[in-house]
């Protein structure tokens, strides 16, 4: 049994086309159900997932990042193994092409599980890991006005994947620009295990939307203690929806349990998500529940 849940942000509002976002998620959904049919594990296609996003400019990770407030690209990601509990992550990177594949690198090849702005860039060149060159030639900025918010508060954007292999293996991956507008050094929840990404033998937990409130309820990790503790995911991802919702708020996240169970619930006017269920079904839906 296979299974995968992919998101591309919270921040869709109504009125605006999402068509091409739409086309793109189920090509990456079909790309990776040929390789989860040919025994890869979840892991590898948790990240290919995700560099599939980040290379599209569609969204608001990778190339389709929007520079901070002094003009500089600083982009997160982070993953996470279920089986193993091993994560990797970068934080404020700099200058490399694939956040997500610089975590990867984090997690394979040092003992640590965090590493941020110029001490990650000097990683990733020492690993030999592409680098971006014209920056904002390179850049599509492409979530800018996407937004369900009034001027000035904190628009958001964020790619992720969950993904249930074919040996039963769980793992996740998360990768983002931050919110709009953000102050240099900014460090959101997606480069945070726990927050913006959960993996364990249970459950798998990727977030989008305004990473303070994800940090301050520990969204990802209390969905899947919520599921330890006898809940079923979909009432545990609602219910941790809810909770950063009363305390202001917005966003959603999508989950997956090692039963091939699906959970996306969002509080924002829409989210740009697709999955695969364990019979093989393809969906995408940006404002349908």
């Amino acid at each position: 049994m296979t299974a995968l849940i992919l998101h591309g942000g919270a921040g869709a509002r109504r009125g605006v086309n999402y068509d091409r976002e739409v086309v793109h998620m189920r090509e990456v959904v079909e790309a990776m159900k040929a390789r989860l049919d040919a025994g890869a594990p979840a892991l590898d296609v948790a990240v290919e997932a995700v560099v599939m996003l980040e290379d599209s400019g569609l969204y608001v990770a990778g190339r389709g990042a929007s520079p901070n407030l002094a003009g500089a690209y600083e982009l997160d990601a982070s993953l996470m193994d279920g089986p193993t509990r091993r994560a990797g992550a970068v934080a404020a990177l700099q200058g490399f092409r694939n956040p997500i594949r610089v975590a990867r690198a984090v997690m394979d090849r040092t003992p640590h599980v965090i590493l941020a702005g110029e001490g990650a860039a000097l990683f990733a060149a020492e690993q030999g890991l592409e680098p971006i060159g014209d920056e904002p030639a390179w850049f599509t900025q492409a979530g800018q006005g996407d937004d369900n918010h009034p001027p000035k508060a904190m628009s958001h954007g964020t790619v992720g994947c969950c993904v249930l292999d074919g040996d039963g293996r769980l793992a996740a991956a998360t990768s983002t620009a931050g919110v709009f507008g953000k102050m240099p050094g900014r460090v959101g929840d997606t480069p945070l295990p726990g927050a913006g990404s959960w993996a364990d033998d249970r459950v798998a937990v990727s977030a989008t939307g305004v990473g303070e409130y994800f940090i301050r309820t520990a969204a990802c990790v209390q969905t899947a203690w919520r599921v330890a503790g006898g809940q079923s995911l979909a009432a545990a991802a609602q219910a941790t929806i809810d909770d950063l919702g009363g305390l202001g708020g917005d966003g959603g996240l999508i989950a997956l349990d090692r039963d091939g169970n699906l959970a996306q619930p969002y509080n924002s006017q829409g989210m740009k998500r697709a999955w695969l269920t364990p019979g093989g079904e393809i969906g995408v839906e940006v404002f349908g529940r």
